[in-house]
C-alpha cells in the first residue's frame, strides 16, 4: 500500500509523486526564468525577475497549494496578494522610467499558478500552458514582424470569419427541413465554416511563409486555397518560363496531392465509416500524386534557382463559400432525386458531373447521406468517381492552358494518377 506524505480528506499524495511534481515545478520556473533573464541580456534591460527568482515564484505556488490543504485556503490567498503586491509596484517602478510593458509581470503571476498546478498532479496541462507561454515569449520579434505587415482587409477577414463561426453558427437551427429532408442549416453553416476556415488558412500559410518560397511550396500551400487555380497559374506560367515545366508540373500536382488530403478530411468530419474501405483506393491515389510530384521536383532540381509566386487573392472568400453551401445543397436534392428515381447509376452520373467543378462539395453531401439513403459502396465508389473526375477538370485546363513542352509532363503525371483510379476502384470492388 502507497505511503501518502499528505493525507486530508480532500487531497492524498505520495513522497515519489511529490518529489516529481516538486521537479516539475522548478523546471518550469526555471526555463520561464531563462527565457525572461535571456531576453533582457540582449535587449541590455532590467528586469525584477529572472531565473532564481521564477523558480522561487513556481515553489511559492507549489508550497501555497499544499499548505491550502495542510493549514488553510486562505495562506495561498495571502501568498497571491503578495506575489500580486510586488508585481505591482515592480511595474509602478518601470512605468515610472517609461517601460509601460508588463509581459514580465505576467509570466511571473503566471509562474506562480502553474506551480501550485503541478503539486495539485496537472503536470501536463502545466506543462503545455509552459510551452505556449515559451512561444510566445520568445516570439515578439517575429510576432510584431507578422503584426506589422496585416492589413486592414485582413483584420476585417478574421472579424468576419469570427463572427460567422461563434455569433451565427451556433445559433442555427439543426433540423431538417426541405424536399427529402436533407436541408440542414446547421450544417450547412458547419459547412461554409469549414471551407472558408481552410481557404482562409491557406491564405495565412502563404501570407506568413511567403507566396514565393519557391514553386513546390506555393502548390502545397496553394491546393488548401483551391487546386485549379494552382492548376491554371502555373500551366499559364509554363508559356513565359519554359526552363521550369518540371517545376510546374511539380506544384500542380502537388495541388492534386493536397486535393486527395481535402477528401479524406471531410470523410473523416462527416462519415468516419466510409474510411475504412476508402483508405486503401485514396491512400493509393494520394501516394502516386505524391509520388509523381516529387519525382518532377527532382528531375526539374538542378534548375529552380529562380523563385516564382502565384496571386494570394482575398483572404476570406465568403462569397465562394457560401455559394459552396448552394452547391452543397443542390447536391444533396439532385442526389436525393437520382437515389429514388435512377438508383446507382443516377448517383454516379450526378457526382461525375459534380466532381468536375468542385470535388469538396460532393465529397460531403455523399459522406452525409451515405448515413442516410446511399449504401456505402455506392458512396464511396461515388467519392472516387468524384476525385477522379475533379482530376480529369484540372488535366483538361493543364493540358489547354500550358506550353506545349509542359503537356508532355503533365500527360505523364495524370497519366500515372489514372491509371492509379483504375486500381483504386479495383480494390474497392473487389
Amino acid at each position: 500500500m502507497d505511503h501518502f506524505i499528505i493525507d486530508t480528506i480532500d487531497f492524498q499524495v505520495t513522497q515519489l509523486d511529490l518529489f516529481i511534481r516538486l521537479l516539475v515545478a522548478c523546471g518550469i520556473g526555471l526555463l520561464l526564468g531563462l527565457e525572461r533573464e535571456h531576453s533582457a541580456l540582449i535587449k541590455k534591460e532590467h528586469i525584477f525577475a529572472g531565473i532564481r527568482t521564477f523558480v522561487l515564484l513556481a515553489l511559492m505556488g507549489f508550497t501555497g497549494a499544499a499548505l491550502h490543504f495542510l493549514l488553510s485556503p486562505w495562506v495561498f490567498v495571502v501568498i497571491i496578494l503578495a506575489v500580486l503586491t510586488l508585481t505591482g509596484i515592480s511595474y509602478w517602478i518601470t512605468s515610472i522610467k517609461g517601460d509601460i510593458g508588463s509581459t514580465s509581470e505576467l509570466a511571473a503571476l503566471l509562474t506562480l499558478l502553474l506551480g501550485a498546478l503541478s503539486f495539485l498532479g496537472y503536470i501536463e496541462i502545466s506543462l503545455m500552458i509552459t510551452v505556449i507561454v515559451l512561444v510566445i515569449l520568445s516570439a515578439k520579434v517575429q510576432l510584431m514582424n507578422v503584426i506589422g505587415r496585416i492589413t486592414q482587409e485582413e483584420i476585417y477577414a478574421l472579424v468576419r470569419f469570427v463572427i460567422i463561426a461563434l455569433l451565427i453558427y451556433p445559433f442555427l437551427p439543426d433540423e431538417n427541413y426541405g424536399p427529402y429532408d436533407v436541408i440542414n442549416p446547421s450544417e450547412i453553416g458547419l459547412v461554409v465554416i469549414l471551407t472558408s476556415g481552410v481557404g482562409f488558412l491557406g491564405y495565412v500559410l502563404m501570407r506568413v511563409l511567403g507566396a514565393n518560397k519557391g514553386v513546390l511550396l506555393t502548390g502545397i500551400i496553394g491546393g488548401l486555397v483551391s487546386s485549379t487555380m494552382v492548376t491554371w497559374v502555373f500551366s499559364k506560367k509554363s508559356k513565359e518560363q519554359s526552363t521550369l515545366n518540371a517545376l510546374y508540373t511539380s506544384a500542380i500536382l502537388a495541388a492534386c496531392t493536397i486535393m486527395v488530403v481535402r477528401v479524406f478530411l471531410w470523410v473523416f468530419l462527416f462519415n468516419k465509416s466510409l474510411l475504412a474501405g476508402l483508405m486503401v483506393p485514396l491512400s493509393i491515389l494520394l501516394l502516386t500524386a505524391a509520388g509523381a510530384t516529387i519525382y518532377f521536383y527532382i528531375k526539374d532540381k538542378k534548375t529552380n534557382g529562380k523563385e516564382e509566386s502565384m496571386p494570394l487573392g482575398k483572404p476570406l472568400e465568403l462569397t465562394n463559400a457560401m455559394w459552396f453551401g448552394v452547391l452543397y445543397v443542390a447536391i444533396l436534392l439532385v442526389i436525393s432525386y437520382a437515389n429514388d428515381y435512377l438508383g446507382n447509376e443516377g448517383i454516379y452520373i450526378t457526382t461525375g458531373i459534380a466532381g468536375l467543378s468542385d470535388v469538396d462539395a460532393i465529397t460531403i453531401s455523399i459522406s452525409k447521406m451515405s448515413a442516410v439513403s446511399i449504401s456505402v459502396i455506392t458512396a464511396q465508389n461515388a467519392i472516387l468517381l468524384a476525385t477522379l473526375a475533379n482530376t480529369a477538370a484540372k488535366f483538361a485546363i493543364a493540358l489547354w492552358a500550358s506550353s506545349k513542352e509542359m503537356r508532355k509532363h503533365v500527360m505523364v503525371g495524370y497519366g500515372l494518377i489514372f491509371v492509379a483510379a483504375l486500381v483504386a476502384f479495383g480494390v474497392l470492388n473487389v
